[in-house]
């Protein structure tokens, strides 16, 4: 799955936003205040009150975007592309032969071999998920373990070892009435055919 900007908005999205606050900075010019900017625009009163307070400190221009939020990305573009185009190929093109799985770590290496650049397995991550890519964690098993063992135990040794279960018996789950109807007399107090009506 792609995600936007780390799980930001995408450029569309800010774009869009943009708009909405040029249009409040308009409002807001010819002499509304911010309840009546936020009952036309159907925003919060507090985003509103957030935006005229920029308004009256820098213009329009201190409503105008100021692009994505958080750090800036250590790799360029290109090398962002090259990246995904890597991490397209599949770990075993890089050397890791065990299993096909990208991990953190293993993209934090493969950053670092091929880019140079440093990045701690968290950033790796995060750059995995903004170019789309989501990270997995590999099974843990023993180098030792032996399939065929394992399942030649489950058949012959869990069998014996197991616990039996409690052994079947007809009864009731009423505390007040132990007994079981198959152990009653025909014609008895509760008796489904003695119950009939004719």
């Amino acid at each position: 799955m792609r995600y936007a900007d780390a799980g930001g908005l995408t450029a569309k999205g800010r774009q869009r936003r943009e708009v909405v606050r040029l249009e409040a900075a308009g409002l807001f010019g010819d002499g509304l205040g911010p309840p009546e900017v936020a009952r036309r625009l159907r925003v919060s009163l507090k985003s509103a009150y957030q935006w005229h307070r920029e308004w009256t400190r820098g213009g329009a221009a201190a409503l105008a975007s100021r692009g994505a939020n958080g750090r800036r990305c250590k790799l360029s573009v290109r090398c962002q592309e090259k990246l995904a185009a890597y991490l397209d190929q599949g770990p075993a093109a890089h050397g890791w032969d065990e299993d096909q799985v990208w991990t953190g770590a293993r993209v934090a290496t493969l950053i670092g071999r091929k880019f140079h650049v440093t990045y701690s397995v968290w950033g790796a991550t995060r750059q995995m998920r903004r170019l789309g890519f989501s990270p997995q964690v590999p099974v843990r098993r023993a180098a030792e373990r032996d399939e065929h063992a394992v399942a030649a135990w489950k058949v012959v040794t869990w069998a014996e070892v197991k616990a039996p279960g409690r052994p079947v018996v007809a009864g009731s789950a009423s505390r007040m009435k132990p007994g079981s109807p198959a152990g009653r007399p025909r014609g008895a107090r509760g008796d489904v055919a003695a119950s009939r009506r004719s």
